[in-house]
């Protein structure tokens, strides 16, 4: 069983950044890759990028690459989410996810947050 809780959500205005966080607890944090969602009212929730178990693998969804980077630190069973150049669009609420392997896939991840809100003015 793996709990997960992400912080670091908020408002900020357009352009700007936001780090997310995402604690994992239990063992063998590094054996998962962990992957970032995001769903915005209405929408289905959309692949925003992951990031291998030892963090030297990752990929991004086109309408977030170049802007936002997925790091991890095993040792505090922590992967982040750096989001910088803010639009709008990017409002959603954004969840952390673990899978078994990197995958784009939302049926493939196994453990899910709670979702922090993320909502970016105009």
């Amino acid at each position: 069983q793996v709990q997960l809780v992400e912080s670091g959500g908020g408002l900020v205005q357009a352009g700007g950044s936001l780090r997310l966080s995402c604690a994992a607890s239990g063992r063998s944090f590094s054996s998962y890759a962990m992957g970032w969602f995001r769903q915005a009212p209405g929408k289905e929730r959309e692949f925003v990028g992951h990031i291998s178990g030892s963090g030297g693998y990752t990929r991004y969804a086109d309408s977030v690459k170049g802007r936002f980077t997925i790091s991890r630190d095993n040792a505090k069973n922590t992967v982040y989410l750096q989001m910088n150049s803010l639009k709008p669009a990017d409002t959603a609420i954004y969840y952390c996810a673990t899978s078994r392997w990197v995958t784009t896939q939302r049926d493939e991840y196994d453990y899910w947050g709670q979702g922090t809100q993320v909502t970016v003015s105009s």
